[in-house]
């Protein structure tokens, strides 16, 4: 039999209470990280509305594969503040502004921004737009790449400045107007949906444009001169009658089949995971040994590696389309979003193939276990990245930011249920305020509780916002009270370093002398804290987190008798004397007020072996001389229980000499 129960005991005592903390168990520091979650995202003087962006690549298709190119952007954008300049992200390096057209403007390009003074003050609310005719140089850049017939893109995190001027940060997300000149044998692909592709003499001009907006780092293009085209369709959920086109760039040599059998029912999986299919198509583009990544998820066209046509990459990427692109971190502080959410959407879609226990042993093996063990011990999620972008390699370290990230996703999963949790990510990507636009972890941690009904931030502030996990040395006993009473207590301790405690519902399985068991979930709040039960039948054994769904600790939990040290209580318990004793041994005790006391013996295992003494004392000091002639050496505990307070020794029996 078994049967599950939320429960918060204290010592002695048992409540019924809900598994979250109100604010006002917040310390100071906790409440001003909650102010700089919820508020993280800078604020900017203007926000971008479209990127319109005609570039002639054609010779880059041709040995010795030059990188450079001209280009004209045009910049549509709208002013949010009194605004009489704009500052651009344009890498020094790699770009030369040839001019800016704007009446009476006056630009400069150094230190990697491009600088642009407007022909006069605009207001809040206000468009206009900015006009920049500029070449990429013919260098490496980490973002535009030419090679072998092949030239793509990688923004990822703020590469996008390299090939082009933009307001290059992930909370401003604008559309996307590309129009591409490539020989005429070149196959392109880009974000949104394919306009046009027109042909003049040996030159090729396509023209895609996305609709929805995008963060400039998922913009892309991908052409190469023997891409082979292959589409499917994806029919809508709510309309079978209308398709999404899904399109495959591959070249000669290469099997998209891994992906492309799989791709109908992944997008049916996560269309009813998290909402219907969002944008206008989605594509698959394999690049060239140039392209160190494995995948990137990039708006509605999603790049691979030349060998990575896998289907738990690739599940990985267009996980992405929801978690990621339609709702994008708003900053890197918030990159738990886009990779946890993926990463664990991965896993997910492995219980729906292969089962619930796949899932588990996947997280646990492929995920916990490496992060314990190389956990460069730092937090998901920094506040301070919010403003000044760490390296790439903390930003996208495989330990913190995917496997913790996704064993993060599962442990919130657990503490809210699968009915709440689902119905979380179901409104996470439906909230009008962040659907093709971005959030913060704050906004997920404000969805969490409106969904809920509770407050659940004392989960993201201990587990998101603090490094490494916890390190549990548990401790439970077994006391018979009578013919037909028995009490377990638990004492759960936390024993790392950096940070001194988390917060955590624990599960207890307690396993019955009559071989049943029942599951008891408690509210851990504090570091050293105990749990008490009383069973009408023989407990023999505890099991902690049974079922591994707090997958981020280490630790043991072992049989014993609890002594809690520091107890406030009006009474003083000694150390017997001697100890080790042999034939009688004096126990000192202080009562600062007239209690009932009981004196209670148990072996080893906590079985009550006597009650030497049980009755009402004055006031004062105390020593209970205790006759062992009748105990067995070994070693022994001692409880006295003074009014509702109580306290254990462990004392040692020697043989008599006698």
């Amino acid at each position: 039999m078994r049967k599950i129960t939320l429960l918060v005991i204290l010592t002695g005592f048992v409540f019924q209470v809900p598994t979250v903390l109100p604010a006002q168990h917040l310390s100071d520091a906790a409440k001003k990280l909650q102010r700089d979650i919820i508020t993280g995202v800078p604020a900017y003087a203007f926000h971008t509305l479209n990127y319109r962006m005609s570039i002639d690549i054609y010779h880059c298709f041709s040995n010795p594969f030059p990188k450079s190119f001209n280009a004209t952007l045009i910049c549509s954008l709208k002013a949010d503040s009194t605004l009489h300049s704009v500052k651009l992200n344009a890498d020094t390096s790699s770009l030369w502004i040839d001019s800016v057209s704007l009446d009476g403007v006056s630009f400069s390009h150094a230190n990697n921004f491009l600088n642009v003074d407007l022909d006069r003050y605009y207001d809040p609310g206000e468009t206009f737009d900015i006009k920049i005719y500029y070449r990429h140089r013919d260098v490496d850049d980490g973002a535009f790449f030419a090679g072998n017939g092949m030239v793509f893109t990688n923004c990822e995190p703020e590469r996008a400045r390299n090939w082009f001027p933009c307001h290059d940060v992930p909370s401003d997300k604008a559309t996307f107007d590309l129009t591409a000149t490539t020989p005429v044998n070149v196959t392109l692909g880009s974000n949104g949906i394919l306009i046009d592709s027109t042909i003049q003499g040996d030159t090729l001009y396509y023209h895609w444009v996305s609709a929805n907006p995008l963060a400039t780092y998922l913009a892309v293009i991908a052409a190469a001169d023997n891409y082979i085209l292959k589409i499917l369709y994806w029919h809508k959920l709510s309309d079978p009658s209308d398709s999404i086109p899904i399109r495959f760039y591959y070249r000669p040599g290469e099997d998209p089949d891994p992906v492309a059998n799989v791709i109908l029912s992944l997008t049916d999986f996560y269309s009813q995971t998290f909402c219907e299919y969002p944008f206008q198509k989605v594509g698959f583009a394999s690049l060239n040994e140039l392209f160190s990544g494995g995948g990137m998820e990039n708006q509605t066209l999603i790049t691979l590696c030349s060998t990575c046509w896998r289907e738990s990459l690739a599940a990985h990427e267009f996980a992405h389309m929801w978690v990621g692109d339609l709702v994008t971190c708003a900053t890197w502080s918030d990159i738990w979003l886009n990779e946890g959410l993926a990463t664990w959407t991965t896993v997910y879609w492995q219980e729906h193939n292969q089962g619930y226990a796949s899932y588990k042993s996947f997280l646990i093996n492929m995920y916990a276990k490496p992060y314990l063990a190389n956990n460069p011990g730092y937090a998901i999620s920094d506040s301070s990245w919010a403003k000044r972008t760490p390296s790439f390699d903390t930003l996208f370290n495989t330990y913190i930011t995917y496997e913790k990230g996704a064993c993060m996703v599962h442990q919130l999963r657990y503490v809210l249920g699968d009915s709440l949790f689902f119905s979380v990510l179901k409104a996470y990507v439906s909230d009008t305020t962040l659907r093709y636009k971005s959030a913060t972890i704050g906004d997920l941690m404000r969805i969490t509780n409106k969904v809920t009904g509770a407050n659940y931030d004392w989960f993201f502030h201990d587990w998101v916002f603090q490094p490494n996990h916890p390190y549990y040395q548990n401790t439970y006993d077994l006391l018979q009270n009578g013919a037909d009473s028995y009490n377990l207590r638990f004492l759960t301790k936390q024993t790392q370093i950096v940070p001194s405690f988390f917060r955590m519902i624990l599960p207890l399985k307690i396993i019955f002398a009559d071989s049943t068991d029942t599951l008891v979930r408690v509210m851990n709040t504090i570091n050293n804290q105990l749990f008490s039960f009383t069973f009408g039948k023989q407990p023999v054994r505890l099991v902690f987190d049974p079922d591994t769904n707090i997958m981020l600790k280490e630790g043991s939990t072992s049989l014993g008798i609890i002594e809690i040290a520091g107890n406030a209580i009006p009474f003083i318990l000694s150390q017997n004397v001697p100890n080790p004793a042999a034939k009688k041994t004096a126990i000192p005790y202080i009562l600062q007020v007239p209690m009932h006391v009981r004196l209670e013996i148990f072996d080893i295992s906590g079985k009550s072996i006597s009650v030497p003494f049980n009755e009402y004392k004055p006031a004062g000091r105390f020593i209970f001389t205790l006759d062992c002639s009748g105990l067995r050496p070994g070693t022994y505990f001692y409880r006295m229980t003074a009014g509702k307070y109580e306290a254990t020794k462990k004392m040692v029996i020697m043989p008599s000499k006698d």
